[in-house]
């Protein structure tokens, strides 16, 4: 078929971007296929974003935590690693008057128990606050007050 009055005839319908009137001779990003031309996907994908980092692998490291649980203090010697010397201990106590002492002490003097009687109360590690230590390196851990 050819045109009567000597005008090629075109051999695809115009693109969308001739019938909107959209500049069709700005570069494009990626390549456009020719009229007649069919992408077959081969050059075809757009460049990565200007700006953008390309995507790099990093080798993934792994690393293992070990989380330890809080431990409470009471008033028996604890198995637990000092966090001080990292060693598996068993805690050494020792007992120091505190609010307990006292209090008992001074209800015993009011109670009339004045001539050393009232002393009882700091000869009895049941009232006295304890302190946990590691016997490896005696550094103090924790301690547990009675009142």
């Amino acid at each position: 078929m050819s045109a009567p009055s000597g005008v090629p005839v075109p051999s695809a319908p115009p693109s969308y971007e001739e019938t909107i009137g959209i500049n069709v001779s700005y570069p494009h990003a990626y390549p456009v296929p020719e009229h007649g031309q069919k992408p077959d996907g081969k050059g075809m994908n757009p460049p990565p974003y200007v700006g953008q980092p390309a995507p790099v692998n990093n080798p993934v490291t792994v690393q293992t935590v070990y989380v330890q649980q809080p431990v409470v203090f009471y008033d028996r010697p604890v198995q637990m690693c000092c966090p001080s010397c990292n060693q598996m201990i068993m805690t050494h106590l020792s007992y120091d008057s505190g609010a307990l002492t006292w209090l008992s002490c001074g209800g015993l003097c009011l109670l009339g128990c004045i001539a050393g009687c009232c002393l009882i109360p700091f000869c009895i590690d049941a009232l006295k606050d304890v302190d946990h230590s590691c016997p490896k390196c005696g550094a103090l851990i924790g301690s547990y007050k009675r009142l």
